[in-house]
């Protein structure tokens, strides 16, 4: 199998419009949302849920009132702030499990957190698997790891040959868990100073890893001479360009449908996504 990883070192590039008309437009193939922050490919995709499973991750602190003797001393020492009247916050504690070593009564017991759940889903283009968080919890790249993995056990099941990742922004935890062990990661940018900043960040986290890597410019036309600047790094650095996409207010359009942007229109950007994707293509398959 093949794995492309659609990565961005800031948020809003697109990158998920990308990953979705990559869904309409391979053959044989699993899609994972690893953006599970802000998971969002399933609004392209329209999945119909299969299985739905608990995501358990850290520790929440929890009072056992029965025992407690209110002496307040884990309420003054909690640096988060995550007690009050002899309750924990769900949102506040971090699980540093503190209150529970100095408690003098052993009132604070830690006990396992319920952090969201994942998902297998059927979409018209495909298996697609997705996660979602619960309200105020992290993602510390344990739940992007559970998404890959099981997108790679459907993939081996089942016999496919590709896996579309939809990659989480920035160059944190997440991002190194959605790549890792990728054949191939596609960066996505804008001709913007904060696009050009990110993009070199991200680019030094998959050389790190040893992951391949091809940088594909969004609305390159809203600024060609940033744009040129871009080409011009990547070629200093010895990465390659494989698409260049225009500004096309179609885009908005398909994503207010519900739809990929290359089942919804004919225009310009619709035909640069087909072209990027066939170089993809060539870049993953075997010599």
């Amino acid at each position: 199998m093949k794995e492309v990883v659609v990565l961005s070192g800031k948020g809003g590039t697109g990158k998920t419009s990308i990953a979705g008309c990559f869904a309409a437009l391979a053959h044989d193939k699993v899609m994972a949302d690893c953006d599970v922050d802000a998971a969002d490919l399933h609004l392209l995709l329209q999945p119909v849920d299969k299985q739905r499973e608990e995501f358990w991750s850290g520790q929440i602190a929890h009072i056992d009132k029965s025992t407690c003797t209110k002496c307040g001393l884990c309420e003054e020492l909690c640096r988060f702030d995550a007690i009050h009247n002899f309750q924990v916050s769900r949102a506040s504690c971090e699980g540093c499990g503190f209150c529970a070593r100095i408690c003098p009564v052993n009132a604070v017991t830690m006990q396992d957190n319920m952090a969201g759940h994942w998902y297998i889903s059927d979409t018209k283009y495909g298996p697609l698997v997705r996660a979602r968080l619960g309200i105020a919890q992290e993602n510390s790249g344990k739940l992007v790891a559970l998404v890959r993995q099981q997108a790679r056990k459907i993939t081996e099941d089942k016999g496919y040959s590709t896996i579309i990742t939809d990659g989480p922004p920035g160059i944190g935890c997440p991002v190194i868990s959605s790549l890792s062990g990728a054949d191939l990661a596609l960066l996505f940018t804008e001709p913007t100073v904060s696009g050009v900043h990110d993009l070199e960040r991200v680019i030094e986290v998959c050389r790190h890893f040893n992951v391949p890597a091809t940088v594909c410019i969004n609305k390159y036309d809203i600024n060609e001479e940033k744009a040129s600047k871009i080409e011009a790094h990547c070629a200093d650095v010895g990465i390659k360009v494989a698409g260049k996409i225009p500004f096309d207010t179609a885009v908005n359009r398909a994503v207010a449908h519900g739809v990929p942007l290359v089942e919804y229109d004919e225009g310009p950007a619709a035909g640069e996504i087909k072209q990027l994707w066939k170089n993809i293509e060539d870049l993953i398959s075997p010599d």
